[in-house]
C-alpha cells in the first residue's frame, strides 16, 4: 500500500516509487529521468519548480508540419498527450493539512479542499502541473466571471468548462420567446445557459450533468444568483424525466476520446452525447416545444464529421431545423496565426439550431 494518497485527473496509477529531487536538477536531466519512467518528487523551491516545468516543456518536440487540418489536429493532440505524460511526472507532496512542502509555496489548501474534499491521508501526492491548474481554477472560482446578458457572475469550479467563449451565450440571447417556459438544460456545466433563460422569464429549469463537480458548481451558482427556487440540477446522463417546452444543450463539439476528466467538456467520443441528445429530444418535448442545440462546426472543418452529417442524423430521428442563427468564432485562438489549427479555427462558425419534431402524417390525408 502506498504511504500517500495519489491524485490524478487521468486515472493514472499511483507511482510505485518517488525519487526526491531539488533545485539542482536541470531540465535536461529531468527529461532523461522521466523518460525512463521515474516520478520525480520535487523538494526545493516552488518558483524553481515552476521554472523547471516550463524549461522541460520548451524542450519537447513541436508537432510536425501537417498537410491537412485533420493531420494538424491529430499531431497537436499527440503533442499535448506527450506533454502531459512528461510533465506530470514532476510531482509534489502535501501534508495532512494540504500544506505544500516546498519553499516559497503558496497556500493551496483551499483549492485542494474545493476539488478533493478533506484530506484522507497524512500525505497527498499530485503532479505539479495539475496543482498549478487547480490554483488557477481557484482564482476563477473566487472572483467569478462576467457573462454577457447575465445579471451577476458565474463562479466556475475546477474541471467544469469555463464559459469564456461568448459566441454561444450571445446566440442564446437571441431567443426571445422564453417567458413562462419549462426548460431542460442537458449537460449544464456551470449552469450559465439555465441562468440566462431563468433571468429572461423561464418558469423553471431542470438541468443535468454527468459530472458531480458540474452539478455542485451549477447548484452553487444558482444559489449565488438567487435562482435556486426555480432551478434543479440532477447528476446523470442526458435528459431528466418528463417533458419541457424548451430543451437546450451546448454539447462537447469534437467527436474524439477525452484524455482526462477535464477533456469531457470538449471531446465527445463517437458523438455519443450528441447522438443521445438527438435520439431522445422528440420524446422530451411538450407539444409545440423546441430543442435549442448550440454547435460549432470545428469538427467539420477538421474533417472529423462530414458537412451533411448533422442533417442526416436529424432526419433519422424525425427532427427538422425550424430556424438557425450563426456567428463566427471570436475567441483568441481564432486570431492566433501561430496556433497549429489556425486554418480551421479562423473559419469556425457556431450555430444555434431551433429543432422541432416532424409532423406525424394524418392517415386520412
Amino acid at each position: 500500500m502506498n504511504p500517500f494518497s495519489w491524485r490524478s485527473e487521468s486515472d493514472e496509477p499511483a507511482p510505485s516509487r518517488l525519487s526526491p529531487v531539488d533545485d539542482r536538477l536541470t531540465a535536461d536531466a529531468a527529461l532523461r529521468r522521466v523518460r525512463r519512467g521515474e516520478h520525480l518528487l520535487y523538494t526545493g523551491d516552488f518558483q524553481n519548480a515552476k521554472q523547471l516545468l516550463a524549461a522541460m516543456g520548451r524542450r519537447l518536440p513541436a508537432p510536425p508540419a501537417a498537410r491537412s487540418p485533420l493531420e494538424a489536429f491529430r499531431a497537436e493532440r499527440r503533442a499535448r498527450q506527450l506533454e502531459h505524460e512528461t510533465l506530470s511526472r514532476i510531482v509534489v507532496a502535501l501534508d495532512r493539512s494540504y500544506r505544500l512542502e516546498l519553499r516559497r509555496a503558496p497556500d493551496v489548501a483551499e483549492a485542494c479542499r474545493w476539488v478533493w474534499g478533506e484530506p484522507d491521508a497524512d500525505r497527498t501526492v499530485v503532479s505539479l502541473k495539475t496543482l498549478i491548474g487547480m490554483l488557477g481554477a481557484a482564482e476563477w472560482r473566487r472572483k467569478g466571471l462576467s457573462v454577457p446578458g447575465l445579471e451577476g457572475r458565474i463562479h466556475p469550479h475546477y474541471g467544469v468548462y469555463l464559459p469564456t467563449r461568448t459566441d454561444y451565450v450571445e446566440l442564446l440571447l437571441s431567443v426571445t420567446d422564453v417567458k413562462g417556459k419549462k426548460v431542460f438544460d442537458v449537460g449544464t456545466g456551470t449552469g450559465v445557459l439555465s441562468f440566462l433563460l431563468l433571468q429572461r422569464g423561464a418558469s423553471s429549469v431542470t438541468a443535468t450533468d454527468c459530472d458531480e463537480r458540474a452539478v455542485a458548481c451549477a447548484r452553487e451558482n444558482a444559489e449565488r444568483l438567487g435562482l435556486s427556487k426555480r432551478f434543479e440540477v440532477i447528476q446523470g446522463d442526458l435528459f431528466p424525466p418528463g417533458r419541457a417546452d424548451l430543451v437546450v444543450s451546448n454539447p462537447p463539439w469534437l467527436p474524439e476520446p477525452p484524455k482526462n476528466r477535464v477533456d469531457r467538456a470538449v471531446f465527445d467520443e463517437d458523438n455519443r452525447f450528441l447522438l443521445g441528445f438527438l435520439e431522445g429530444l422528440a420524446e422530451h418535448l411538450n407539444p409545440g416545444g423546441e430543442g435549442l442545440l448550440i454547435l460549432s462546426d470545428l469538427a467539420v472543418l477538421l474533417g472529423l464529421r462530414s458537412a451533411d452529417w448533422l442533417d442526416q442524423e436529424l432526419a433519422r430521428r424525425g427532427l427538422v431545423v425550424k430556424w438557425k442563427r450563426s456567428t463566427p468564432a471570436r475567441h483568441s485562438k481564432a486570431k492566433d496565426k501561430s496556433d497549429p489549427l489556425h486554418a480551421a479555427r479562423s473559419r469556425e462558425v457556431t450555430t444555434l439550431y431551433g429543432l422541432v419534431r416532424l409532423p406525424i402524417p394524418n392517415p386520412t390525408d
